[in-house]
């Protein structure tokens, strides 16, 4: 997974700047970093989509097999 980078210590600087406590500062950056591991990456999207067509071709391929099946039984 891709890391991105991100300056905590300027980010809480710049709060700080802005009228934002210390602790706010401290807390909205904690928010910030702790969310980033739950970000997907175009590389994560790539694969995702890649298991998705693969695991859809297998059910129409069922699914056309159990129809052939049941053509000839009828």
């Amino acid at each position: 997974m891709t890391t991105i980078t991100f300056d905590t210590q300027e980010a809480v600087i710049k709060l700080k700047s802005v009228g934002v406590s210390q602790e706010q500062a401290d807390a909205f950056v904690r928010v910030i970093v702790e969310s980033q591991n739950n970000l997907a990456t175009k590389d994560d999207l790539r694969d995702f989509e890649q298991r998705l067509i693969i695991k859809l071709g297998a059910l129409i391929a069922f699914a056309i097999g159990i129809v052939a099946v049941l053509v000839k039984l009828l």
